[in-house]
């Protein structure tokens, strides 16, 4: 018997580097990077109604409106199967918006899988992926559940066991727009394809991460500040910036030294510890 409500997280997720290697046709960047999923993000509990409404209840008032990927997804989902049943969703938010932490996607991802048992739906996890597709380049690694190599747009992915690392992450007080970064002109998108050995000799870069520097002051004090006391970068395109480290304790010494009252470019900024994981807990459903 399928149940009638759902409590899952939805995690964030680190670029661990990000390479874009070209352009297609219709204007979508070909990539190459590694996710690394983290024990840090949303949580959505679904239940399911009498009726046939989708209703979205967010503790961000700001992220209730119709655009919002969970929405999007539920609609997504109920077009491709024609279920008819309804459902409440009430959102937490952790994961910052605007921050290269794959919040969004990572809350529409969850929605998908979490609908596909409660709707009954039957559908693969290969099926949801594409599903998610529609919705992001970033969906895809969060419907499978587990930190990957990808490459394509983001949709070829292949798992990979990464080591143990705690993650001191910073999301500075400014919304990063990916459509403009991966829009403009000064952005590379000629850099040579690696392999995986490549990455973990150190042999990588955020190709986005000079010119985000350039256009966001409130990153590039961020990324100063963080290297001095761990080799720091950037994720995805912005804003949030991470450094890794062996154990907890490390990354929170860091993080009680960012000062309680900062000005300048660092005001308002945010910081988390979060373990990096290899597969996610939206893998136990269904």
């Amino acid at each position: 018997m399928s149940p009638s409500q759902l409590t899952l997280s939805a995690p964030a997720k680190l670029n661990l580097f990000l390479h874009i290697t070209g352009r297609r046709a219709d204007g979508y960047h070909l990539l190459q990077t590694v996710f690394q999923l983290l024990d840090y993000g949303d949580e959505l509990a679904f239940t399911l109604r009498n009726d046939s409404q989708i209703v979205l209840h967010c503790d961000n008032a700001e992220l209730s409106g119709a655009d919002n990927l969970v929405l999007r997804a539920a609609h997504l989902l109920r077009q491709h199967t024609a279920c008819s049943v309804g459902v409440d969703i009430k959102l937490q938010k952790r994961i910052p918006t605007g921050a290269g932490l794959g919040g969004g996607s990572s809350d529409a991802a969850t929605t998908l899988v979490a609908l596909n048992v409660l709707w009954q739906c039957g559908l693969t996890r290969n099926t949801l992926a594409d599903l998610g597709l529609r919705l992001g380049a970033d969906v895809p690694v969060f419907v499978h559940g587990q930190s990957a190599w990808a490459e394509g747009v983001g949709e070829l992915l292949q798992p990979v066991s990464l080591p143990a690392r705690y993650y001191l992450v910073l999301s500075p007080d400014c919304h990063v727009s990916t459509a403009m970064i991966f829009s403009h002109q000064q952005l590379t998108r000629d850099t040579r394809a690696i392999k995986m050995a490549a990455f973990l000799a150190g042999q990588s870069q955020n190709d986005c991460e000079l010119l985000v520097r350039q256009l966001y002051p409130e990153v590039n004090a961020a990324l100063e500040w963080l290297s001095q006391f761990a080799p720091a970068r950037m994720t995805g395109t912005g804003s949030s910036i991470f450094a890794a480290f062996n154990d907890e304790a490390s990354a929170r010494d860091v993080l009680l030294k960012l000062p309680a009252e900062l000005d300048g470019p660092l005001k308002n900024i945010q910081g988390f510890v979060a373990r990096g994981v290899n597969e996610s807990a939206l893998n136990s459903v269904g």
